[in-house]
């Protein structure tokens, strides 16, 4: 079953970049105690991702934290390395945080995962964003298709503050 406002999200560990290489950090490192704007792209250098999801974070990152949102992450199935490098060539290296979910944990615990084997994609995870606050998601917003971008953008998310 899917997740919805009013849940807690999962324990999870997920693994970011460090200037170390790889760590794990799990989901109550990343939203305990405060309010984060959460994305989930189905894969880095997609062109919805880049060219869509990711520029209208990028664009409204001071807008959104100064309505109190301490973080703004995202979530791929994609490996660190690959997320690493998509911060650096969209712009949101400083800005936005890269959880990467490898083996689609965290997609399938809060049942965002879908199978794109189809298209040689794998398990990856569904579009969307939400806002959790202290670990609670307060709202969620689920785009229909994996290649639209219409609900759950940076300025969907900005409004519902």
């Amino acid at each position: 079953m899917a997740i919805k406002a009013g849940d807690k999200l999962p324990n999870v560990t997920f693994y970011v970049m460090t200037s170390d290489g790889p760590k794990p950090k799990t989901t109550d490192e990343v939203f305990k105690g405060k309010k984060v704007a959460l994305f989930a792209v189905p894969g880095a250098f997609t062109p919805t991702c880049t060219n869509m999801h990711m520029p209208s974070f990028v664009k409204n990152t001071d807008a959104i934290k100064a309505k109190g949102v301490k973080d703004i992450v995202v979530t791929s199935t994609n490996d660190v390395f690959v997320l690493r490098e998509w911060l650096k060539s969209t712009g949101a290296e400083g800005k936005v945080e890269a959880l990467s979910d490898g083996n689609a944990q965290f997609a399938k615990a809060i049942g965002m995962d879908f199978d794109g084997s189809g298209r040689g994609l794998g398990t990856r995870t569904k579009r969307y964003s939400m806002l959790v606050d202290d670990g609670v998601v307060k709202t969620l917003n689920l785009e229909e298709q994996p290649g639209q971008c219409t609900i759950s953008g940076g300025e969907t998310l900005l409004k519902q503050l």
